[in-house]
C-alpha cells in the first residue's frame, strides 16, 4: 500500500513538474539583446509567473536552426530579414511578425587603452590598432552594419586584415574586453551595461554610415506557447518597458509612446 500511495505521489510531482515545464516560454534572442533581456525576463516572470528560458546567439545561426526545427516560441532577431524570410516559408504565426527595436553601433575601447575611439573609424587606421573585434557579417546583423560603415568611411581595405571575427556580438565584446583585440565594433546595448559600461569609452558611429539595424520578432508557428509569446510581445510594447530599453541602448518604434514622468503638484 506505501508503495502505491509513493507510485501515486511520484506520478502526481512528475505531472505538476510537466504542467510548470509547459508554462515557460523559450525565447530565441539575438546577442545584443543579453543585458536588456535578462532584465525584462525576470520582470516578466515576477509579474506572470511565466518564466523565460533565454537563448542568446547571431540570428542568422538561429534562422538556420528554426528551419531545421529547433523547438524555440518566439525568435528576436538583430534585423528584420531573417523574420521575414520564416515569414515567406510559412513558419512563423501569421501576423506576428514585429519591428520591436532598432540597434545602434559604436567604436569601444578598455580604460587603459592608448586608442582614442572618440576620434572615429579613421582612428582604426592607427599603427597601434592591431586587432578589431567584429561579429562575423556571415550571420550577424551587427557585423554587417560594422562593415557597411567601415566602407561609408573607406578604411575597410586598410583595416580588413586587423578584423578578429567573434560569433556573434556578445562574444566580439569579450574579444575586446579580454585584450584579445584593440578595439571593437559592438552593440551600444551591449556597452552601455555591465561589465563594459565602467571598464571603457566609446564612440557612437552615426547612424548614416550604415543601414538601419531594424530588429524584428517572430512567434513561431510550431510554438505550443503561443498565448504566453503573445503576451510577452505586449509586455515589451508597454511604455515603461520601452523606456527601459529606450535608455539601454536601443531605439524603439515611435508607436510606443513614451512613459509619462510624474510632475510634482508643489
Amino acid at each position: 500500500m506505501k508503495v502505491l500511495r509513493l507510485i501515486s505521489c511520484l506520478l502526481l510531482a512528475s505531472q505538476f513538474s510537466s504542467i510548470a515545464a509547459g508554462q515557460e516560454l523559450r525565447v530565441a534572442a539575438a546577442a545584443d539583446l543579453q543585458a536588456v533581456f535578462q532584465e525584462l525576463g525576470a520582470r516578466f516572470q515576477k509579474e506572470t509567473g511565466h518564466a523565460v528560458d533565454l537563448t542568446f546567439g547571431s540570428s542568422g545561426n538561429f534562422f538556420s536552426q528554426i528551419q531545421n526545427g529547433a523547438p524555440f516560441d518566439m525568435f528576436f532577431s538583430a534585423d528584420i530579414d531573417y523574420p521575414a524570410r520564416l515569414e515567406a516559408a510559412g513558419l512563423i504565426e501569421p501576423g506576428s511578425l514585429y519591428r520591436y527595436a532598432t540597434g545602434r553601433i559604436v567604436l569601444w575601447t578598455r580604460k587603459d587603452s592608448p586608442i582614442a575611439v572618440r576620434q572615429g573609424l579613421q582612428t582604426l587606421a592607427d599603427i597601434r590598432v592591431r586587432k578589431v573585434s567584429i561579429a562575423n557579417p556571415e550571420h550577424a546583423p551587427y557585423g554587417r552594419a560594422g562593415v557597411a560603415a567601415l566602407r561609408h568611411e573607406k578604411v575597410y581595405e586598410k583595416v580588413r586584415d586587423k578584423l578578429v571575427l567573434g560569433e556573434n556580438v556578445s562574444q566580439a565584446a569579450q574579444f575586446v574586453e579580454s585584450g584579445n583585440a584593440d578595439v571593437g565594433l559592438l552593440a551600444l546595448s551591449l556597452v552601455l551595461a555591465p561589465p563594459l559600461k565602467s571598464a571603457g569609452t566609446y564612440y557612437e558611429i552615426p547612424s548614416s554610415f550604415y543601414p538601419a539595424i531594424d530588429q524584428a520578432a517572430v512567434i513561431l508557428k510550431s510554438s505550443k506557447q503561443k498565448d504566453i509569446a503573445r503576451q510577452f510581445l505586449s509586455f515589451l510594447k508597454r511604455p515603461d518597458i520601452a523606456e527601459f530599453m529606450r535608455n539601454n541602448g536601443l531605439d524603439v518604434p515611435e508607436s510606443q509612446p513614451r512613459q509619462q514622468k510624474a510632475v510634482s503638484s508643489q
